[in-house]
């Protein structure tokens, strides 16, 4: 159902390819039919497959109608007129008369064709002659005397008809079947008596069944092509449309939604899963829609051909349903398995790929190996069980189509040796029989590949139906654009945590001013710069900007005020120039230039043979951690935002390029609200305000001066850090950082 839903969008070329499928399916049904008069017909009757004669010598049709009754000799002899042909003194009449009357003259002639027809059959091959034929008509000798009464002047028209009449009673059952093959030797002894060339007329019905044959083949073909084609393209289509979808809402995703999902599992979801929707998807739109048209038209064809024999489809039908419902019954549960040990093997694969360097360093390689190979050995063992199962499918589904092939020949043939049917019937019959397994064998093809897309349209619509934790207001308050951060009371847990992570967070950042946020690990310093962008949202109190409660602005308005350098400086493939243009895509040359600067990246970025155009590797792999950093904070100052946020950014700086960053992002922040997460004392010294966790909790608030001679916790770090003569100077509010970037006296 999801994936007719997927499909919604695609009902023009969906009702396309039902109309090509229904196309392909009357001429797959067509063909059958034109073997059956290529066999019956075109050979059996050497290519006649007319009803009564298209051309009738004049004393042939006086003979004929010695056994029609008076008032319909009439309008058999208006049916026929002369056309100027001769056969010796024998003129050559030719049928003219529409269907409903060429079906009147069938009912009045078959009689009597089917009489002359058995004597001529009888003449020629009066040696070969079969027991049930001369049990049925006596001898040569006795059939020649009843006709020979029969056409006696003296014999009443009523007399000729009823011995005619109880002639071909003694074919009992078989007078339909025999009538029209008699009826058939009759034409032919007629027109072979008009000197027709009877191989060519033969040849030509057979070459004209033949070509509309091959053109009905051709047809399906295309058809099929075409279907194919569709298919394919509105596969394709509903995939990408999956994918876009699945991707612009894991985009919307915050930071709790994503923990719900682990990224290998959104990963999977968004190719592996869909893939495996895209096939299935082209199998129903050419198979499954296929198999029903197909098999309900092939059980029409066969109640037409013959219905004793249609007990052989009702068994063969049976058989295949029990054997695939057993099989699933078996398998279900493995299919329902292997996605998620997808994910699993995905995640690992990630997570070694990812640590590679920290594997390598701690000498790990086996430890990881046998980790993969155990994911990898589970994936392995539950692909091969349903594998197994499943190959058992198609064994039985041959041995089945052999039985059903064995059991039409055998009974076929008795039928044909009663002369209840043709041998061309029989071939039809069995075509059809095939075409209506093949239906049912279709859909049992298909439905291996269902489970498993079944298992992955429910994970794509997990992620579709995932409602984002944070939504925008239906309020949509704009802040004055002046960038006041203000904390009012704010305590905040995860989801799902029993603790509160922080606990009444009071403080207020301004611009033109410096907001230092420092503590132990696990203080909650990230957690409080993550709740300014509704990464989270709090658990309680009010984050504001400019006076209003962020929950109360679009995300995006929001977001397009901060600068946010994260912890882990983070780029993407591209080009230095396209990195530090992220969030200003108008940004100029001499502002990319600029913010180059102000980062401390210039020398490294200039030194390279490209500049600003030098690639930038996935992930930013070929440049270091350093330099990573320095181009992240660029990318914020090329932004030119009303607020900044340094999650703990200058980590990977030593303190030369730290001082001189911090110099120059002073001259460049003067109108801005910085706020700085640090873990390094010196780098928020000249910080206007620091906030100093302890726990999650505000254990002090003010400059370093003041917070020095007022709060435990933050005089610990310092004297962790600094030396005295270092704690000295910047009690002065002196730069305690040596030139050549070590620090003194430690």
């Amino acid at each position: 159902m999801n994936i007719i839903k997927y499909l919604k969008t695609s009902i023009p070329s969906v009702c396309i390819i039902l109309v090509l499928l229904i196309v392909q399916a009357s001429c797959d049904l067509a063909l059958p039919t034109y073997t059956s008069e290529i066999v019956d017909t075109g050979i059996a009757k050497q290519g006649i497959d007319e009803q009564v004669p298209e051309t009738l010598r004049e004393s042939e049709l006086e003979r004929l109608l010695l056994f029609v009754e008076d008032e319909d000799a009439a309008f058999v002899r208006a049916c026929y007129e002369q056309n100027g042909n001769t056969v010796g003194d024998d003129k050559i009449l030719s049928l003219h008369a529409d269907k409903e009357d060429r079906e009147t003259l069938q009912q009045l002639l078959s009689d009597p064709m089917t009489l002359f027809g058995v004597l001529y059959a009888s003449e020629e091959t009066a040696e070969e002659q079969s027991d049930a034929d001369t049990t049925a008509l006596g001898s040569m000798a006795e059939m020649e005397q009843a006709i020979a009464v029969m056409q006696n002047p003296q014999t009443s028209k009523q007399q000729r008809i009823q011995l005619m009449e109880s002639l071909l009673d003694g074919f009992g059952d078989l007078r339909d079947s025999m009538s029209e093959q008699m009826s058939a030797q009759y034409i032919l002894a007629e027109y072979k008596a008009q000197n027709i060339d009877m191989d060519q007329y033969q040849m030509s019905y057979l070459v004209s069944t033949g070509g509309k044959m091959l053109a009905v083949a051709l047809i399906a073909m295309a058809a099929s092509v075409l279907v194919g084609l569709i298919a394919s393209r509105v596969a394709a289509g509903t995939a990408m449309n999956l994918r876009v979808r699945v991707f612009n809402k894991v985009v919307h995703f915050s930071n709790a939604d994503l923990d719900r999902f682990s990224t290998a599992s959104l990963i999977t979801r968004n190719t592996n899963d869909i893939q495996q929707v895209q096939m299935v998807i082209v199998l129903l739109l050419r198979m499954v829609l296929y198999a029903p048209i197909i098999g309900i038209g092939g059980i029409i064809k066969v109640i037409n051909t013959d219905l004793s024999m249609s007990w052989i489809i009702v068994a063969a039908v049976a058989a295949i349903v029990v054997i695939v419902l057993f099989l699933f019954l078996i398998a279900m549960p493995k299919f329902r398995l292997m996605q998620t040990l997808v994910d699993k093997l995905n995640l690992v694969s990630r997570e070694i790929l990812t640590g590679l360097p920290v594997i390598r360093a701690f000498s790990a390689e086996k430890h990881e190996e046998k980790r993969f190979d155990q994911a990898n050995r589970e994936l392995a063992d539950t692909q091969l069980f349903t594998n197994r199962v499943m190959t058992l499918m198609m064994p039985a589904m041959t041995l089945i189509m052999n039985f059903v092939s064995v059991a039409i020949i055998w009974f076929g043939g008795h039928k044909i040796d009663e002369g209840t049917i043709q041998v061309g019937q029989m071939m039809a019959f069995m075509t059809y029989t095939m075409q209506i397994v093949m239906a049912f064998l279709m859909l049992t093809m298909v439905s291996i590949m269902l489970p498993r897309a079944g298992v992955a349209a429910k994970r794509i619509e997990e992620v579709l139906h995932t409602k984002s934790s944070i939504q925008d207001a239906d309020a949509d308050e704009k802040p004055s654009g002046k960038g006041v951060v203000e904390f009012e009371d704010v305590s905040f847990k995860y989801p799902g945590a029993d603790h509160n992570v922080i606990e009444h967070i009071n403080f207020r950042a301004k611009p033109g001013q410096t907001t230092a946020i420092i503590g132990s690990t696990g203080s909650g310093k990230s957690t409080i710069v993550n709740l300014i962008p509704r990464f989270y949202d709090v658990t309680e109190g009010a984050v504001k900007i400019d006076g209003v409660d962020v929950r109360n602005m679009k995300r995006k308005q929001i977001r397009k005020l901060l600068g946010f350098v994260p912890q882990k400086g983070i780029l993407f493939s591209g080009t230095i120039a396209s990195n530090v243009r992220f969030g200003n895509q108008e940004a100029s040359d001499e502002l990319v230039k600029k913010a180059v600067a102000i980062a401390q990246a210039k020398d490294f970025v200039e030194e390279k043979r490209l500049g600003y155009e030098s690639a930038i590797a996935q992930g930013g792999t070929n440049v270091s951690g350093g330099q990573k950093q320095r181009l992240a904070i660029a990318r914020a100052i090329a932004k030119e935002p009303k607020i900044y946020v340094f999650d703990d950014s200058f980590s990977a700086l030593d303190y030369k390029t730290d001082v001189a960053l911090r110099q120059a992002l002073k001259q460049e922040t003067k109108d801005s609200t910085v706020l700085i997460v640090a873990q390094r004392i010196s780098t928020i010294l000249q910080a206007e305000q620091i906030i100093v966790l302890d726990e999650g909790k505000m254990v002090g608030k003010g400059t370093h001066q003041e917070l020095m001679q007022t709060c435990e916790v933050y005089r610990q770090i310092a004297q962790s850090q600094l030396s005295p003569k270092e704690i000295e100077q910047s009690m002065r509010g002196e730069q305690v950082d040596t030139p050549d970037g070590k620090e003194e006296d430690r």
